[in-house]
């Protein structure tokens, strides 16, 4: 059972989290808090969707993560990079794929495509073209992760998943976590609209390519805390330390823009105070966060020793174009409870 001095605490931000579901037209939410390695909160709240008899949610519920799977491709990177599959963050990544057009891709590294530096584009008939110089500016474009999931599947001649399965998910004894091609009573389907029958986020493949990542709320905090312990789970060593300092630790070149968000591998890294970050303002440093479009959130607060999940599942975060400063509003509002 939950410590009740603890639950008392969190009121506020279960108000939060519950008003954002609301505005939103969320119809499930969830907030699952670690302190210490301790579950010091879990709150689920409303129903799988707003259609008549939408089973409520629960513990068991696992939402579609939408992209923050980007932080298991990044630890899949990461092995690829400790294993020297690659020799380093800056290859070039015509030397893994020779066969793709010189002219566009020249110059452009590992580095920059874990990180949305590479200034890779596409069009709306799939066509990609060159948005800007690679390493000079950061834009969040889908193009550079499709690259780095053929890369993996290259290296090792199996999808990201099945890497981190057999080295993550299986070791830690994950269940409820996975890419989903079929529908069981414990999925989450995707509010578009609140007055049209929702999404399935299922798709046909399992390898990684699509957005039908499905995790629970806590083991979605227990991916994050995997992290903060650097590896490890309880006495034992899950993945190796070197691997988790290289997916949360900055790893763009420095921009001339101070405002451009900092990044490790997809995550979004505290140093300083940045307009274009999702971390707020009094977020301590070392600190590091991933989003998905569906609502789904990892705050992972080393200074704190905290990992937070907050789930959704309505496509498209609250604030429209202003949807950052609700973002850094709930991590300041955590940080408070904690400092």
């Amino acid at each position: 059972m939950l410590n009740q001095a603890w639950t008392d605490r969190f009121d506020g931000l279960i108000s939060w989290v519950e008003d954002i579901k609301q505005k939103n037209g969320s119809s499930a939410a969830g907030l699952y808090i670690l302190k210490d390695s301790q579950v010091v909160l879990e709150h689920y709240s409303g129903n799988h969707s707003h259609e008549k008899d939408a089973p409520p949610t629960t513990a068991r519920s696992q939402f579609n993560v939408a992209s923050a799977r980007k932080s298991y491709l990044g630890l899949a990177v990461a092995y690829a990079l400790h294993d020297k599959c690659i020799s380093g963050m800056d290859d070039p990544i015509l030397r893994y794929f020779p066969e793709y057009d010189r002219p566009l891709y020249e110059g452009t590294t590992i580095r920059h495509l874990v990180t949305h530096s590479h200034g890779l584009a596409s069009n709306m008939d799939g066509v990609i073209f060159r948005e800007f110089k690679a390493g000079t500016n950061w834009a969040y474009r889908n193009v550079g992760v499709d690259i780095l999931i053929s890369l993996i599947h290259r290296l090792y001649g199996k999808g990201f998943p099945q890497l981190l399965d057999e080295r993550v998910f299986t070791p830690m004894g994950f269940s409820e976590t996975g890419w989903r091609t079929e529908s069981n009573e414990h999925l989450v389907p995707i509010i578009d609209r609140k007055d049209e029958p929702p999404l399935s986020g299922l798709e046909k493949n399992s390898d990684g390519s699509e957005k039908n990542l499905f995790v629970s709320a806590r083991e979605f905090a227990r991916w994050g805390q995997l992290h903060l312990q650097h590896g490890k789970m309880g006495e034992r060593q899950i993945v190796p330390p070197e691997v988790i300092k290289l997916a949360t630790s900055i790893q763009h070149s420095p921009y001339t823009d101070p405002s451009l968000p900092a990044n490790g591998m997809f995550w979004y890294i505290q140093d300083i105070p940045r307009d274009k970050s999702e971390l707020g303002e009094i977020v301590p440093a070392g600190s590091y966060q991933i989003l998905g479009d569906t609502g789904p959130t990892i705050l992972v607060i080393p200074a704190y020793k905290v990992v937070v999940a907050k789930m959704y599942n309505k496509r498209y975060n609250y604030g429209g174009e202003h949807y950052l400063k609700y973002l850094r509003e709930f991590s300041n509002q955590v940080c408070d409870l904690f400092s």
